[in-house]
Parts: structure tokens; C-alpha cells; sequence
């Protein structure tokens, strides 16, 4: 496999510059993506059988005690809407926050996703090192999404009744 050859010094600086414009990258696609595209749970999205409409999160990962300590950028690109607290409390601004936790989501996914292109540029450790790192960063804020998302499904619901 053809493998681009840097200084050691060089390579660290590209890591860490790519993983700030891959985040970036990402971030932004999913900041641009329409309401339309984001309705729905797709495939990657829906809910699966063992998260129990997200008591799962709760019970075995205790996401409800920590998930509030990490950062939230869902106000970073212009018209953005932060998912610290809710948008309103009616149907319509809990629907919001639904789309939102989608759009993030997706964002996390997609920026995981980019994990593979550092074996192009580094040594097979580095590459699995920075691979993992992609995940361990993205998949907390992906847990805290769905978890939010299946909470605010859920009122939705009951509101509707």
C-alpha cells in the first residue's frame, strides 16, 4: 500500500491539523443538511432493540450523570441551535431538539467515519492510535444524542395522547 513519507514532527502537526478540519468538515455537511433530511431516523439512526428507548444509556453507562459536562457546538456555525436546553417546551420546539440531536448524530458519525484516511500518512500504530482516537472523541457525543433523542421521542409521545 502506497504511504505518504513526512518528518515525524511534520506528521503529528497534519494529524492533528486533519483532525480539526475533518471535525470542522463534518460539522458544517451536517449543519447544512435541510429539516427534510433530518425528519426521520434513518438507518444508522433509528432506535435498536437493547437501548430501550434509552433507558440503557442510563442504566449501564450512567449517561445522565455526566453527559452535561461535555462541550456543545451546536450554536458554532451561524443558525446553529445549541442542545444545552431545550428550544421550547411545546411540540413543536421538542421536534427541534429531535432534529438536532439527528443533525449531531450524524456529525459525530461522519467525522468518526474519517478515522481510516490517517493510514494513508502514518506508520500502522499511529494510524490504529489515531483511528481510536476517533472514536473514543466522537462515540460519547453520539450515545449523548441518541439518549436525548429517545427522552424527547418519548415526551412527544405523551403529549400527543
Amino acid at each position: 500500500m502506497l504511504r505518504l513519507v513526512m518528518p515525524e514532527a511534520v506528521t503529528v502537526v497534519v494529524d492533528v491539523l486533519a483532525w480539526g478540519v475533518l471535525h470542522a468538515a463534518t460539522g458544517y455537511a451536517a449543519h447544512r443538511l435541510g429539516a427534510e433530511r433530518l425528519a426521520e431516523d434513518g438507518w444508522l439512526l433509528r432506535a435498536r432493540r437493547f437501548e430501550a428507548r434509552g433507558t440503557w444509556y442510563r442504566r449501564r453507562l450512567r449517561l445522565h450523570r455526566w453527559k452535561d459536562r461535555v462541550p456543545e457546538a451546536g450554536d458554532l456555525f451561524r443558525g446553529g441551535v445549541s442542545k444545552r436546553q431545550l428550544p421550547s417546551y411545546d411540540v413543536a420546539g421538542l421536534q427541534l431538539f429531535v432534529q438536532e440531536t439527528r443533525r449531531a448524530e450524524l456529525a459525530h458519525w461522519w467525522a468518526m467515519a474519517c478515522g481510516p484516511l490517517f493510514v494513508l500518512w502514518n506508520p500502522p500504530v499511529a494510524a490504529v492510535l489515531l483511528v481510536a482516537y476517533g472514536v473514543v472523541v466522537n462515540l460519547p457525543f453520539i450515545l449523548i444524542q441518541r439518549y436525548n433523542r429517545f427522552r424527547t421521542q418519548a415526551v412527544i409521545e405523551r403529549r400527543r395522547r
